[in-house]
C-alpha cells in the first residue's frame, strides 16, 4: 500500500456476468469480524464475486483487530487510498462493475473514498449500520481547533480522545483530525452528494448510533431499510434481513458483458 505496508484481502470468486463486492469492515476490525465475513459468504453464495479487504492501519500485513489503547498513526486519508488500491485491483481483475458495501465505520470510510472521487467502475454503495465519527460528550468544535493548532505547530505527542467505542484512543494530532471531522453532517452531506447509487441498511434497536442519527438519515431522504429488533451487528436472525436486503439491492447494478 506504501513501503513497508502490505495489505491482504480475501477474493472469493462469483459469476462474471455479476457485479464484484468491495466488502468493508468496520472500525479497527478486519475482514473476519462476523457481521462482514457472514455477508461475505452469503453474496457469494448468491454469485457475486467479492472482495473482503483488511485495512492495513499502517501494520504490515495486519491480520488481528486493534486494542483501543493502541498506539494509532493510521489517518482516514490513508484508509482511502487503500479502499483506492483494492478498487483497482477488482478492475485490473476484469470487474467493470463494483458496489461499495461497509459495516458500521467502514460504511464512512467508503463514503470518504466515495466524497474523493471514485474509480468509474464503481456503480452503487450499501452502507450497513452506517455510523458517524463519533466522539463522546467532547466539543467537536473546540476538538477540531485544538488538533489543527497543534498540526500547525508541529505537535507530534500523542492524543487520547474517546472515538466510536473506544474511550482511550490514542493517536497523533493529525492522523486523529482526519477522523474527527466526519461528524454526522459531514456524513450527512457525502450521502447526498454521493456519485453513485447509495443504499442504507439500518436497525431500529442500534445502540451504538449517535442522538437522532436515524432521524437525521431519514431527513434528508436517504434511501434506507430499517430492520425491526436488529442491533448494530446484525446478527442472530437479523442477518438473514442483512443478506435479503443487500442482495435486493444489487439487483439494479449488472457487470456489461466483454466486448
Amino acid at each position: 500500500m506504501r513501503p513497508g505496508i502490505d495489505a491482504s484481502a480475501e477474493y472469493l470468486a462469483g459469476l462474471r456476468n455479476k457485479p464484484a463486492v468491495l466488502l468493508l469492515h468496520g472500525f479497527l476490525q478486519t475482514r473476519e469480524f462476523p457481521t462482514v465475513a457472514t455477508l461475505a459468504r452469503g453474496l457469494q453464495d448468491a454469485g457475486y464475486p467479492v472482495l473482503t479487504p483488511t485495512l492495513s492501519l499502517g501494520i504490515p500485513n495486519r491480520a488481528q483487530s486493534l486494542a483501543c489503547e493502541a498506539v494509532h498513526r493510521h489517518s482516514l486519508d490513508e484508509d482511502v487510498a487503500e479502499i483506492a488500491r483494492w478498487v483497482d485491483w477488482l478492475k485490473s481483475h476484469g470487474h467493470r462493475s463494483i458496489v461499495l458495501i461497509g459495516h458500521s465505520f467502514g460504511s464512512m470510510q467508503l463514503l470518504a473514498y466515495l466524497a474523493a472521487g471514485p474509480n468509474a467502475a464503481v456503480k452503487g454503495y450499501i452502507g450497513a449500520s452506517l455510523i458517524e465519527a463519533q466522539i463522546g460528550t467532547t466539543s467537536r468544535a473546540a476538538l477540531i481547533a485544538q488538533l489543527e493548532s497543534r498540526v500547525q505547530r508541529r505537535q507530534r505527542e500523542l492524543v487520547t480522545q474517546h472515538v466510536s467505542y473506544c474511550r482511550k484512543y490514542r493517536s497523533t494530532p493529525e492522523a486523529l483530525l482526519s477522523y474527527v471531522r466526519w461528524d454526522q453532517a459531514r456524513t450527512l452531506a457525502a450521502l447526498k452528494q454521493s456519485p453513485v447509487n447509495v443504499k442504507l441498511v439500518m436497525g431500529d434497536a442500534d445502540d451504538m448510533l449517535g442522538h437522532g442519527w436515524l432521524k437525521a438519515l431519514l431527513h434528508v431522504q436517504t434511501p434506507m431499510v430499517i430492520v425491526k429488533g436488529a442491533n448494530h451487528f446484525m446478527d442472530g436472525e437479523h442477518e438473514f434481513d442483512l443478506l435479503e436486503h443487500t442482495l435486493k439491492s444489487m439487483e439494479p447494478v449488472q457487470q456489461p458483458l466483454p466486448r
